[in-house]
């Protein structure tokens, strides 16, 4: 996993998870806590409420996400600009900041006049953005989009049947729909990828980002750092049936999944709480890395054939045999000595590895032996939830 300095802060799997917080500076904002357009008013809450809890990054944010508004040009933008760049100037703590825009033209202007990073919510679909980061040096987020200023995040409204091909198009899903978008138009030496969840165009719904947030390991097959934006986002409010203002305790949950899952930046309204919640998942995960005389060993945080399938595109190699890396192990307890018996012999009949003991079965082995022998099982009702758990598809 490659180590991105963003101005200084060191962002990657060998330190800490990093907050941004947020801070808009336009209007029509829909979360009004973070929206400011006094400077001297903006830079108080830069202060108190995201620097003085804990936030590493501070993204400002000219225009507001909602896409049932007008985009702004990159014109529009810069006349807000100015209130940003006295807004970082009268900031009295240290932090990085990063400007949230879609426009090369925006972004230089904003790295001018005092800006740290770029917060890229169209994923380079300005050709000359990649370029600016790169002339500046500077960490650019890359969030997953079209090519196409006008529609941010919009990935499942792509002509992926022209850009890649009818076949890849037909047999693609939305995550994939999500890592290919990551992959257009290349990446910098200083990108972080961002797999752009919530309501970012009216196609997109809440169980495709569910997918995307089960699958989040997948994007660290990029080998590059990973931002979030789930903060109280719809996706998570559903689960609990909770509003936006009741929906703290959701997001705080998913951070901690976030970060065991490999997210390295968390970006939220709420600091203090998502900075506690970020310390627990990364207390509880672990990513051993062995560095020798000419080789650095890491040990893959991958699951699913699809996980370890990003990895060796990665590499360049075939992914027809990804799931022969993967193992899960599965424990059966309740069953009577001849059904344990059985079920230890459909396993090791389909490849898998069993042993029977007087509390239960233990079982385990490759995701397509897995599928073998739920198949074998599935006409045996006593069976039933052994399928139902050891099911890969």
């Amino acid at each position: 996993m490659q180590t991105v300095d963003a101005a200084g802060l060191q962002i990657g799997d060998d330190h800490p998870p990093r907050i941004m917080g947020v801070l808009n500076v336009s209007k029509e904002s829909p979360y009004s806590p973070s929206v400011y357009d006094d400077p001297a008013e903006a830079a108080q809450y830069v202060d108190e409420e995201l620097i003085g809890e804990g936030a590493d990054i501070v993204d400002v944010g000219l225009e507001s996400a909602n896409k049932r508004l007008d985009v702004l040009s990159a014109e529009d933008e810069l006349d807000r600009l100015d209130t940003a760049i006295e807004t970082i100037e009268s900031v009295s703590d240290d932090a990085i900041f990063s400007i949230e825009t879609r426009y090369a033209e925006v972004a230089e202007a904003a790295i001018e006049g005092g800006f740290d990073m770029v917060n890229d919510i169209c994923g380079f679909a300005d050709p000359e953005m990649p370029e600016i980061c790169r002339e500046y040096d500077v960490a650019v987020a890359k969030m997953a989009s079209p090519p196409d200023l006008e529609r941010p995040g919009a990935v499942e409204e792509t002509d992926w049947a022209a850009r890649k091909s009818p076949d890849w198009a037909n047999s693609a899903d939305y995550v994939d729909q999500v890592y290919e978008a990551l992959k257009q138009n290349g990446l910098t030496e200083k990108t972080i990828v961002d797999p752009a969840f919530g309501g970012w165009s009216e196609a997109k719904t809440i169980a495709e980002d569910h997918a995307t947030f089960e699958r989040l390991r997948e994007f660290r097959g990029f080998g590059r750092p990973i931002l979030v934006s789930i903060n109280r986002k719809n996706f998570l409010r559903t689960i609990a049936d909770r509003s936006t203002e009741e929906a703290l305790p959701v997001s705080l949950a998913a951070t901690a999944l976030a970060v065991e899952r490999g997210a390295h930046i968390v970006r939220t309204h709420d600091v203090e709480e998502t900075v506690d919640a970020a310390k627990i998942g990364s207390a509880f995960t672990e990513r051993a890395a062995v560095v020798g005389d000419g080789a650095t060993v890491t040990e893959l945080d991958a699951r699913r054939g699809t996980e370890v399938a990003r990895h060796l595109e990665t590499i360049g190699a075939s992914t027809d045999d990804s799931e022969a890396y993967v193992s899960r192990v599965f424990e059966v307890s309740g069953l009577d000595p001849d059904a344990a018996a059985e079920l230890a012999d459909v396993a090791e009949s389909a490849g898998l590895v069993a042993t029977t003991g007087d509390g239960g079965v233990l079982l385990g082995g490759r995701p397509d032996a897995l599928r073998a022998a739920a198949s074998e099982l599935a006409s045996k009702p006593a069976f039933a939830p052994v399928v139902e758990a050891i099911r890969t598809d």
